[in-house]
């Protein structure tokens, strides 16, 4: 009779978790699970036996047990204690969750229940692999323009069709596929990380070196504000390009753009200023992808002087303006009245009325970036 009863016993554990003897079964819905490291995983799981038994004992375990001692059940085992929990019942429910996943959690995990007579394991159980997320660029230098493909790779499927979060040096966007493809611009460069919708888990970060030609390129005059005939003025010229420009090149307009031999730096500087200097510039960022032009800019010099006598009239009085220059022989000169030519004054005099009142500056006619400081002309009315 011993000898029987042990023939059973043996016979039930060899069962396959997906084949049934006399109604022992467990089944595993998937046998196969892929996970994230950090996640949590919940392995489902049915079982069943015939009715005239009673579970007594139910627990998990590791698949390295070879039937010589009974194997560890995993919620007292000190690496998965308190991150395990049984979610089933004795009745017909067995499934089981692990938090916290570890890569060294990959492993196939079985399902064992007790009665008072016999035990029954469930093969082959659950394989889980569990995956951190790394992003492949490829290629991880290009020239814009060219095509890049971005992977956020796995070591095995994701269960379930996750959606995918993508990060540019920190910001999120738009496309969530696990893998995207697309032509590459200098907006683009970046270190890109990826993640899962709904779990913590962030890929490290791998940069996408694009290489563009230069752009926005343009130039600035310091010190700002007005410039003093006989002070010192620096041009600056900026550009975006990667790899770095390498030359510059600036141009100053004599009737015609011409370039300026033997300045080849982005900074231009003008030592003693004059009216011959008072012209337009722009300069040319180059690297070894191509080249741009910055805007042009106007350099006025102040070296005018617009007087006003008197600078308080009465209506009807005459007013008389001059525009002496310091930098200049030249002698033409035309008046402006908030920022509008005077065409209708006769030898630079004009009788007062209420609307004359305003500010006055001067420009020379043959040097139009040649200018004056301003003075105010108040009119008081007669009453």
């Amino acid at each position: 009779m011993l000898s029987k009863t042990l023939l059973v016993t043996l016979t039930l554990l060899s069962v396959s978790g997906v084949l049934s003897q006399r109604g022992w079964r467990v089944t595993y819905t998937p046998e196969r699970i892929c996970a994230l490291k950090g996640s949590s995983v919940d392995m489902r799981c049915t079982y069943s036996y015939p009715t005239d038994y009673t579970v007594q004992k139910t627990l998990w375990f590791i698949n390295d047990w070879h039937g010589v001692w009974d194997p560890q059940d995993l919620s007292k085992d000190s690496e998965y204690s308190h991150r395990v929990k049984y979610l089933g019942n004795k009745n017909n429910d067995c499934t089981f969750r692990i938090n916290q996943l570890r890569e060294t959690d990959s492993e196939t995990y079985q399902f064992r229940f007790l009665t008072a007579h016999d035990k029954y394991t469930g093969k082959p159980g659950v394989s889980l692999e569990v995956t951190d997320l790394q992003v492949m660029v490829y290629p991880d230098t290009v020239t814009d323009g060219q095509s890049v493909r971005l992977t956020c790779s796995t070591s095995c499927t994701l269960t379930g069709r996750p959606a995918f979060i993508w990060y540019r040096d920190g910001s999120p966007l738009s496309f969530t596929d696990q893998s995207h493809q697309f032509r590459a611009s200098s907006e683009d460069r970046g270190r890109y990380t990826c993640a899962v919708k709904g779990y913590e888990l962030h890929s490290p970060a791998v940069a996408l070196n694009v290489r563009y030609s230069p752009k926005s390129t343009s130039v600035s005059v310091s010190p700002s504000g007005e410039i003093m005939a006989g002070s010192s003025v620096t041009l600056t010229c900026s550009s975006d390009a990667n790899p770095p420009v390498h030359r510059y090149t600036w141009f100053k307009k004599n009737g015609r753009f011409n370039p300026l031999w033997n300045v080849y730096r982005s900074s231009y500087t003008i030592e003693k200023i004059n009216y011959k200097d008072a012209e337009e510039y722009y300069c040319v960022a180059e690297n070894v992808i191509g080249t741009n032009r910055s805007p042009h800019i106007n350099l006025k010099v102040l070296c005018l002087k617009v007087e006003i006598n008197p600078d308080s009239a009465r209506e009807g009085e005459m007013v008389t303006l001059s525009c002496k220059s310091t930098c200049t022989r030249r002698s033409t000169f035309e008046f402006y009245r908030n920022g509008q030519r005077l065409s209708n004054i006769v030898r630079n005099q004009f009788r007062a009325r209420s609307d004359n009142a305003g500010n006055y500056s001067c420009r020379a006619v043959y040097d139009r970036f040649l200018y004056s400081n301003t003075v105010i002309l108040r009119v008081k009315c007669l009453v």
